[in-house]
């Protein structure tokens, strides 16, 4: 009998471990179902191996298939239509317009770095006697605008509230709360002017018999270019006093200047994403001279591109903008 027992008991050791085996096993050989990677430039410079945008990756693995494209940093993420085992062989396949088609195996669990080659050849370079024009001290100005709110000034009025007291109100309103007194409702109101807010508002009765008041309505809390208070008064004459700080809020444009990054006959220079009118600082053969960069990226002396995908995001969820600029023939950096 205890033999019996410690088969059975062997047996569905066996069966949970060869269970619990397949269950580990089959998905790592069969899950592969994406390929990631980034589509680069083929250059010996690894400076000049920058993102090719929107290129065409399609990946084939028996009857599994997928297809995507590029993002403005070259990144792509495949995801096949099946998984399948990582001894199955994946053919990647990538094109893009002016570069000569690309294709590959992928391998299992590798990230996919694959370079295009230009169809046609970077030019070469100018004889050393050819006269050529020397950009020098390049720096990138532009502006950003933001707000400030100061404070400009400081209010302090004061307002009576005519009344006399043990009037009977004879229901003729306004009267006290208890509707015995015969009282008086004063409304005043503060205006900031245009394009100032008030701040910091309060409202208080300096001398009288203030016990004897109400303040019926009261916008003066709230705050805003203009605040109001209604005050109810059944007894002798009392003051009150409004105060608060007047601010106003203040557009700047700030201007900034960055120095770009230059390798060989290229720059590269990123802004800020809320900046501004972009423009190039140089001194060409000597003399300074200012480029508006302009929507359209153009120089007379070299051509620019702009990356707004290759930067991080931000905190507030914006990407910083990158900016590369090749020199155009005839032109040279001079240090």
């Amino acid at each position: 009998m205890w033999r019996k027992q410690i088969l059975m008991r062997a047996a569905v050791a066996l069966a949970l471990t060869a269970g619990f085996a397949t269950m580990v096993w089959w998905p790592d050989a069969r899950a592969r179902r994406i390929v990631t990677g980034a589509v680069l430039v083929a250059d010996a410079d690894q400076q000049k191996q920058r993102p090719v945008v929107d290129a065409e990756i399609s990946a084939v693995a028996g009857e599994a298939s997928g297809t995507t494209r590029s993002d403005q940093a070259g990144f792509f993420r495949l995801t096949l239509d099946a998984p399948v085992p990582k001894e199955q062989k994946i053919t990647l396949s990538v094109q893009h317009p002016g570069y000569q088609p690309y294709q590959g195996v992928a391998g299992f669990n590798e990230l996919q770095v694959v370079r295009l080659t230009p169809e046609t050849a970077e030019a070469p370079p100018l004889p050393e006697n050819t006269p050529t024009v020397s950009i020098a001290n390049v720096r990138v100005r532009y502006a950003f605008r933001t707000t400030n709110t100061v404070e400009v000034a400081s209010a302090a009025k004061t307002f009576d509230v005519v009344n006399k007291s043990n009037i009977p109100c004879a229901n003729t309103p306004p009267c006290s709360p208890d509707g015995r007194w015969k009282a008086t409702r004063q409304d005043f109101t503060l205006d900031a002017g245009r394009g100032r807010q008030f701040r910091n508002t309060r409202v208080s009765c300096l001398s009288g018999p203030c016990p004897f008041t109400k303040v019926e309505a009261n916008t003066v809390s709230n705050g805003g270019q203009t605040i109001g208070v209604s005050v109810l008064n059944w007894a002798d004459t009392v003051t009150y006093l409004v105060e608060a700080e007047v601010v106003q809020t203040m557009v700047n444009d700030l201007v900034r200047h960055s120095f770009p990054v230059i390798f060989g006959r290229s720059m590269n220079f990123t802004l800020p994403p809320l900046a501004q009118g972009p423009s190039i600082e140089a001194e060409v053969n000597g003399e300074a001279i200012v480029f508006p960069l302009g929507p359209k990226l153009r120089l007379s002396w070299a051509s620019c591109r702009l990356d707004p995908g290759a930067g991080r995001v931000d905190e507030a969820g914006d990407r910083p903008r990158l900016y590369r600029c090749d020199l155009k023939p005839g032109f040279r950096f001079r240090s």
